[in-house]
């Protein structure tokens, strides 16, 4: 006779909204070998040292010749090996990335593995009409809502720009204000300009409370590209991470060298240019301020070679990517790569299965941090807040396998195995059962399980369908109340904020 297991019921009141996250260990990956990550890092010195660096400004470059670079004949800068060593060795190992509240912060290296936005989309997918437009300052803060309210989303790098801010300085300090008022969550942001960087601070100063406070608590990391690929510093950016160091902020830098363009075709050159172009940045952070804290963004961007344009959700980007956060952490840095930068231009079935590999590879490669994975499409050209929601979802799922499996003598009970074999038949109403319910499996929002039948009884309902529903659930709902509502009187008080909502 065949036994028909029944349905496990949920325990009533265990649901939780939106808690704080649990975080994961990745680098099972291993896509480089130990001879390969030696010839790659041994590689990046050489380029450092032969090649050299051009454009560091003046400052920086008097520093780093005290410090032991020199120049070649033709004016680049080199660095020697051991110089980077020991930049390297004074370098933290572990950042603390707080958010506007304690239970949001993020300890970002050793391999946690950390999912959020980024990029500077200039469009937005209307999910109503299909058609793109030019995004604006009300995307941005709706984005940064819906990060809020997405379990296994932990962090957001701004992810549009807002193309209704004329002004660099209104920019600038609007995309400040609208991230920081949506989430609690650890933010990044870019600027126009090193001399916002300081009002900008003390706004988040007026969020916190009182003078200085931000620089006990920076919530918000400058992202900043401090080289232009191949090999060439970008002095306004190198003038930007002084000045954020300066105030207290943590930077990201970031090398976003693409294949075949402007870094080399072979995956391995690439990879060891980007190093190169991370430890160029690395010295000079050492040399401004030494054992400052920063996290290294290596973005090994991929060329489709029959047009010239990028790809970002190749194949070849899935596995550079992993390669790339396996080689930070190899030398101890704290890393950022990128994943999820799907080639589609709509929230289909290229979308889901080029953001699945490349998030999935990078998660498993060990990145502590995982930009633009989240909500974007055509290239990173346009973002979809329910692209975002759905993600959020696959995220969910790619977070449980880079979990991975307990073996345990509880997890191998022969016991239990004797006692269900010879008596019910099945392990439904197991003891064991009910309580690994939660904590070994993860069910998602949004993607369907039911059968065809009972799927289409309730309205064949779509994940775009479902995706739509849940972000007016997030919009439709109180806003978020972290920032109080004196502390943003204030800003509103001193300073051009834009934002209606």
């Amino acid at each position: 006779m065949v036994r028909r297991a029944g349905k496990i019921r949920e325990p009533a009141g265990q649901t939780l909204q939106n808690p704080p996250p649990v975080y994961h260990m990745g680098e099972r990956l291993c896509p480089l070998s130990a001879a390969d990550l030696s010839a790659i890092v041994s590689h990046s010195f050489d380029i450092l040292s032969i090649v050299g660096m051009a454009g560091l400004p003046p400052a920086a470059t008097k520093r780093a010749l005290a410090a032991g670079a020199w120049h070649r004949a033709d004016g680049r800068l080199c660095f020697s090996k051991e110089m980077v060593q020991t930049a390297l060795a004074r370098a933290p190992r572990h950042v603390t990335l707080p958010g506007f509240t304690a239970d949001r912060d993020l300890q970002i290296g050793g391999r946690g593995v950390h999912i959020g936005t980024g990029g500077a989309a200039v469009q937005i997918l209307d999910a109503t009409s299909g058609a793109y437009r030019d995004s604006e300052l009300s995307d941005l803060y709706n984005l940064m809502r819906i990060l809020e309210a997405s379990s296994n989303i932990h962090y957001g790098v701004r992810p549009v720009v807002a193309r209704d801010m004329t002004d660099p300085f209104e920019l600038d300090i609007n995309t400040a204000f609208a991230c920081l008022k949506a989430t609690r969550k650890p933010i990044g942001i870019s600027f126009c300009e090193p001399d916002h960087i300081e009002p900008i601070v003390e706004m988040f100063d007026m969020a916190l409370g009182q003078p200085g406070a931000f620089r006990d608590r920076p919530f918000c990391m400058a992202v900043i590209v401090h080289v232009v690929p191949p090999l060439t510093y970008a002095p306004e950016g190198i003038l930007m991470l002084e000045t954020a160091l300066r105030a207290g902020m943590i930077p990201q830098i970031c090398s976003a060298g693409q294949a075949g363009a402007t870094s080399p075709v072979t995956l391995a050159g690439a990879l060891a240019q980007g190093l190169a172009e991370c430890l160029a940045g690395l010295v000079v952070v050492d040399g401004f301020q030494t054992s400052a804290p920063c996290i290294y963004a290596l973005m090994p961007f991929i060329s489709d070679l029959r047009t010239g344009a990028m790809s970002g959700g190749s194949g070849e980007a899935a596995i550079a990517n992993a390669a790339a956060a396996q080689l930070l952490s190899h030398i101890g840095l704290p890393s950022t790569v990128s994943a999820g930068m799907t080639d589609s231009k709509l929230v289909d079935a290229q979308a889901g299965y080029e953001k699945g590999y490349t998030v999935a590879l990078a998660g498993h490669g060990g990145a502590d941090m995982i930009n633009l994975s989240v909500g974007m499409l055509g290239s990173i050209m346009v973002a979809s807040p329910e692209a975002m929601v759905i993600d959020d979802d696959m995220c969910g799922a790619i977070l449980r396998s880079i979990r991975g499996i307990e073996v345990s003598p509880q997890t191998l009970d022969l016991a239990a195995i004797e006692r269900v074999v010879t008596h019910e038949g099945h392990y439904l109403g197991e003891g064991e059962t009910l309580r690994r319910m939660k904590s070994d499996y993860h069910y998602p929002t949004l993607a369907n399980r039911q059968s065809v039948s009972d799927w289409v009884d309730a309205g064949r309902l779509s994940i775009w369908d479902q995706a739509k529903a849940r972000v007016a659930d997030i919009l439709n709902a109180p806003p978020p109340t972290h920032l109080g509502a004196g502390a943003e009187a204030d800003i509103r008080a001193h300073y051009p904020i834009r934002l209606t909502q």
